[in-house]
């Protein structure tokens, strides 16, 4: 298990809030997170090379795109809570598709704001972990703190 730090020390360390996690492999893939204060969509699908594991392409999301993406995560928090629970199996998961059609209505309307586009930013992100559950309504149990990348743009 990593370490583990609290929320103030995190955001006096600079560290900011991820909201929704839309993809993770051997680490946080993609998904919505602040930036600089600002929530924004962030992603890395270099599953290969883990020298660039840590660096995310990221772009602004608008608001109207976060609150859809919080309503659908808190469907998903909600689903899981009751997996933990032992009330609701795995086949139930709403991402599967046909089992929850405002999560399905919400894939939908999100799809489009999943792309990045040409503006986006690269950045190195680094994670830190606050205790307790994973999968919280209002976000997940790690932060980021942001750093720009010798990349820079795509």
């Amino acid at each position: 298990m990593a370490e583990t730090w609290n929320e103030e020390q995190l955001i006096a360390d600079g560290f900011e809030r991820v909201y929704a996690e839309l993809e993770w492999y051997d680490g946080p893939r993609a998904g919505l997170a602040d930036v600089n204060g600002k929530p924004h969509y962030f992603q890395n699908h270099d599953y290969d090379h883990r020298d660039e594991a840590d660096v995310y392409q990221v772009w602004p999301a608008s608001e109207a795109a976060v609150e859809l993406e919080r309503e659908q995560w808190a469907i998903f928090a909600r689903w899981n809570e009751r997996r933990k629970a032992g009330e609701v199996g795995p086949e139930s998961h709403p991402g599967h598709g046909g089992i929850d059609a405002r999560y399905d209505e919400l894939e939908l309307l999100l799809a489009p704001h999943h792309q990045a586009p040409d503006s986006a930013r690269r950045l190195v992100g680094e994670l830190r972990f606050v205790a307790g559950a994973r999968y919280r309504v209002e976000g997940l149990d790690y932060w980021f703190r942001w750093r720009p990348s010798r990349w820079g743009r795509r």
